[in-house]
């Protein structure tokens, strides 16, 4: 069993971002937003890779999926205002 607040940990260690939000209740399937400037003129599949590549090996074993929303910091302002926030 994984914890939510260990592939946060891992992903913030590994990738600079403005937000990591991970959420999993079963150990081995998992949902996460992660901001990071890095993503900026980046494909979508480019910057989930990026992540992946912060966990390693864990990813298809420990960590069996991790569902991903990727966003540039500008695109996540955008998407908060949307929201009211």
């Amino acid at each position: 069993m994984f914890q939510a607040e260990e592939i946060e940990r891992l992903v913030a260690q590994g990738l600079p971002c403005d937000f990591i939000q991970i959420q999993g209740d079963d150990g081995v399937h998992f949902t996460g937003i992660v901001v990071s400037a890095e993503f900026a003129g980046k494909p979508r599949v480019r910057q989930h890779q990026a992540v992946y590549a912060t966990l390693g090996s864990l990813m298809g074993n420990e960590i069996h999926a991790l569902q991903l929303t990727t966003y540039t910091p500008e695109q996540w302002a955008a998407f908060r205002k949307e929201l009211g926030e």
